[in-house]
């Protein structure tokens, strides 16, 4: 596949037909959150799970390497909020994919784990992230640690 120039960029957004881009077109939070989500499309496609959401193979990643985790602590390694990280936990156990373990000092808390099929889905996603990160790592080429701690500072800045 051809490779888009920035200013192709400009006149095709998310395979939509050409829109004028107004400020979005040097706005680098649009860009950032474009590139996101254009990565994570890539990464979907290239392991082949249509089922796959963002964020869960960090997720999995995570709990994996962190077993009884608690869904407070996972929401604050992954920047995400109650809101959001319910209905993610929930889509991971509906899936099979980990376990909610009662905490038994405090029955509100749940600990998580890794399910057999979890762990087995890890195995799978991190094959394929290991090549979607060395693809990244091609596209940022000399220019990585660069990209790395201007994300950092975004990161610092606003979190």
């Amino acid at each position: 596949m051809a490779r888009r120039s920035p200013e192709d960029m400009a006149e095709v957004v998310g395979g939509q037909a050409t829109l004028e881009l107004g400020p979005l077109a040097d706005a680098l939070g649009f860009h950032i959150r474009m590139a996101q989500t254009a990565s994570f499309r890539g990464f979907q496609r290239s392991a082949g799970m249509n089922w796959l959401k963002p964020g869960w193979f960090t997720v999995l990643s995570l709990i994996n390497d962190n077993p009884d985790i608690t869904a407070v602590e996972l929401g604050r390694a992954t920047g995400r909020d109650k809101s959001t990280m319910t209905p993610l936990l929930r889509a991971l156990e509906g899936q099979g994919l980990i376990a909610r373990l009662g905490v038994p000092e405090d029955r509100r808390r749940h600990a998580l784990r890794l399910t057999g099929a979890g762990t087995a889905a890890l195995a799978q996603l991190a094959v394929h992230a290991r090549q979607h990160e060395d693809s990244l790592e091609s596209l940022a080429g000399a220019d990585k640690a660069v990209v790395i701690r201007f994300l950092q500072r975004v990161m610092a800045t606003y979190d």
